[in-house]
Parts: C-alpha cells; sequence; structure tokens
C-alpha cells in the first residue's frame, strides 16, 4: 500500500541517507593495504639509521631520536617490515629488514670467556650499558627467525639459536619455571639476587629479578629451527609456568612493568605473554593456553575506549587510565591477539577488532607531514620526566605493531 504521508518520505530520505553514509564510511581492503604501505615507508626510512637499527623514541619538543633498547626495537622492526614486504611485494621493504638483520646478527658475541655465543643486546635507558636483558634478546627474535624464512639464510637464525643455547644453559630454571632477566655484560654473570630495575630496593625477591620469559618464544622457534626438543620442552615448561602465575584477573601483576601496589598494568607486556601462550596452543593444540590467552585479552578489551584507544597506564581497581599518553602499539597488539583468539572461536572480541583497525586508519601522521621524522608514523605518544622537563616522545612501537596488525587484519577480513 503506498503511503501519501509526506513524513514517511522524509524518513525514508533520511534512513537512505544515513545507510549511504555509512556504507561510503566503510574502509576497503585498498585503504589497509595503502596503511601498510605508507606504514611500512616510514620503518624503512626515517625511523631506521643507516646501520639498520631502529631510532626508536623521537623527541617531538626537541626533534631528536633517542634511543631505547635498540636491539629489541630492531628485531621488531624486522618482523613487520617482513609483514610489509609479503602483503605488498615492495622489494625496498625487504631491504630494510635484511639491514636491520644484519645489524642483530652482528651483535653476536665471538670472544668473550663467559658470554660467547650470546648476543651483546644491551638495554640502555634507564639501566644504562652494562646489563643484557633476556627479554630485549628474545622479544626481538621473532623477526630474525622471520627473515631466516623469507631470505633462506640460516645466517640470522644461527645467531639467535646460538643465543638461547647461551641463554638456557645459563638463565633458565626448570623447576621454578623462570628465566632470570639480567647479564652484566662486563662479567657475563647472570644476575640472580639484584636487579638493575630494582636499584632503589634493599630485598629482592625472585620475581623481581626473574619472569617466565616467554615474550618472542625464542625457545620454540629455536626447536623448530634446530629440531632440538630441549628448547620445546624449556618453552613449554615455561608456558606452564605462565598459566600457574597468571593473576585471577587475566595479568602478571607479580612482574614489571605490571605494579601490583598501583594496580596498574603495561599496555603490552602481559600481551606478549598472551601471544607466546598461542605459540605454545599452535604446538601442543592444547586448549588450555587459548583460555589463558583470553582471559589477558578480556582484560584489554575492557581497557579499550570506544574509539579503540588503549592508554598506556591502565588500573585494575577501577582508576580511570591517564590519558597523557596514547598507545597505538596496545591498539594493535592487542589486535594481533584478538584476531587470533577469534580464528579460534572466541568471537567475544571481533568488536574490539574493527575498534583496533578503524583507530589505526585514523590516527597515523599524514604523509606530507612538515616534520619528515613523523611522516607515515602511527600516534604513540609517551609522557615522561626527565632532565628537568617533559620528555614527550612519539615512539617507533606503534607503526611496528600497526603494521604487523593490518597485514593480519587483512587476511582476517578480506578472505
Amino acid at each position: 500500500m503506498k503511503s501519501n504521508n509526506p513524513t514517511h518520505y522524509l524518513l525514508l530520505i533520511m534512513c537512505l541517507s544515513v545507510w549511504t553514509s555509512v556504507a561510503r564510511a566503510q574502509p576497503k581492503k585498498e585503504d589497509f593495504v595503502r596503511a601498510v604501505d605508507q606504514i611500512a615507508k616510514y620503518v624503512s626510512g626515517p625511523m631506521m639509521d643507516e646501520k639498520g637499527r631502529s631510532r626508536c623514541d623521537y623527541n617531538l619538543t626537541e626533534g631528536k631520536w633517542y634511543e631505547y633498547e635498540v636491539p629489541w626495537h630492531t628485531g621488531q622492526a624486522v618482523n613487520a617490515l617482513l609483514a610489509a614486504y609479503k602483503q605488498t611485494g615492495n622489494k625496498k621493504y625487504l631491504d630494510a629488514a635484511i639491514k636491520g638483520g644484519n645489524y642483530w646478527a652482528g651483535l653476536e658475541i665471538k670472544d668473550h670467556p663467559v658470554l660467547k655465543g650470546m648476543v651483546d643486546a644491551r638495554h640502555g635507558d634507564s639501566i644504562g650499558e652494562d646489563f643484557i636483558v633476556f627479554a630485549t634478546v628474545s622479544d626481538g627474535t621473532p623477526g630474525i627467525y622471520e627473515l631466516s624464512r623469507v631470505t633462506k639464510n640460516d645466517k640470522y637464525a644461527k645467531v639467535a639459536t646460538s643465543a638461547a643455547d647461551w641463554m638456557l644453559k645459563n638463565m633458565y630454571d626448570a623447576e621454578k619455571g623462570i628465566c632470570y632477566d639480567n647479564i652484566d655484560a662486563k662479567t657475563g654473570e647472570v644476575l640472580k639476587e639484584n636487579s638493575p630495575f630494582w636499584k632503589n630496593k634493599a630485598e629482592q625477591t625472585l620475581f623481581d629479578v626473574s619472569r617466565p620469559n616467554t615474550e618472542g618464544w625464542l625457545f620454540k622457534d629455536a626447536f623448530e629451527f634446530s629440531g632440538d626438543t630441549k628448547f620445546k620442552d624449556a618453552f613449554i615448561n615455561l608456558c606452564n609456568s605462565l598459566i600457574e602465575k597468571q593473576g585471577p584477573e587475566g595479568v602478571w601483576m607479580s612482574f614489571m612493568p605490571n605494579f601490583a601496589e598501583a594496580t596498574s598494568f603495561h599496555p603490552r607486556f602481559s600481551l606478549w605473554y598472551a601471544e607466546s601462550l598461542i605459540q605454545a596452543f599452535k604446538l601442543t593444540n592444547d586448549k588450555k593456553y587459548l583460555d589463558a590467552a583470553a582471559r589477558t585479552a578480556q582484560v584489554f578489551a575492557n581497557a579499550q575506549q570506544k574509539d579503540g584507544t588503549i592508554f598506556y597506564d591502565n588500573y585494575l581497581n577501577g582508576r580511570q587510565p591517564d590519558k597523557g599518553s596514547v598507545t597505538g602499539s596496545a591498539s594493535a597488539l592487542a589486535g594481533i591477539v584478538w584476531i587470533q583468539l577469534s580464528q579460534n572461536g572466541y568471537k567475544q572480541f571481533d568488536q574490539n577488532i574493527e575498534r583496533s583497525a578503524t583507530w589505526l586508519l585514523n590516527n597515523r601522521y599524514a604523509e606530507n607531514h612538515p616534520d619528515p621524522n613523523l611522516r607515515g608514523a602511527v600516534l604513540e605518544t609517551r609522557t615522561r620526566f626527565r632532565k628537568g622537563k617533559v620528555w614527550l616522545t612519539n615512539r617507533d612501537t606503534g607503526s611496528i605493531f600497526a603494521i604487523r596488525f593490518l597485514v593480519d587484519y587483512i587476511g582476517y577480513k578480506f578472505k
């Protein structure tokens, strides 16, 4: 039956108008591919120095770069660039990844009486250049192993596996289910009683100097490369320890950089553990690892704002997040974990995935930005107080994890 009521026509026109605008607003596959290319251009360009190292933190007020845990950041950049290369086919990104991999492999220690076979991956920043940190090595290695797989050149994986072997022999405690965090870079001593991260803490416990340390799943990659089951056994043992030590809220508040007293949790740390648990599932097909990862993923789903933002400082006690630092890498890394869980049946995170995708498209510096050190980068602000002034940086991590998420999202969304 036809209606002669003009209000009905007006409502119909309004609905069609809204539907059309929403339809037009929906990003297409090429929008995400273009974003991958633009961000990878930044990562392989102004973000990397002539040696292939990540420049890390860009001070926005000074217009200067500052190093921060360079081996870790470079290994992560290599992983991102390889993802961009596989998505776009642009060989410049592969060449940049190789350059970064050559720097990383060049850290191999060949002549130290204690550290021979390890890599000289010094942390820097607040603890200085005197210490090698377990996670600085391990969480940079996924890109190193991937580089060997992509290039068919075992050089990179051999160096990483040599380091894994040293760390297994010297830093791993199977009974306690941990790996010690720090090595004195001069003497090669593994620090088992005091951590440089807790300089002002007189009495330090086991969890102050060690963690399960599964970030980067180094021992899993070492097993798959070498075939040596000692690496597999250690990885599974550490992942089991990780589940045992996971708090009821889904994150690991006993370990820095989470802080139990403040109930604050780091925007990426627990996600790295969750990602390693998903890798344990891939190795064993045991769903308990996915369930544990999903508990972590839910914490970050709760922390994500409606527009997709995740801030740096978040709390379990109901306190509102500190909005002084916007962490694009958290939106991306959480999205990477959410996608993997969704693909394994955990569909409760699908809306969060879409929020991250939208956020990463919308929160990037323009390609024609007046500052060439920011062109194409993803927003990742970190506000600290150093040297008597506000230390405002845009960090490389936002762009690194954004590439990985966007490539995964393209495969997840546009099958």
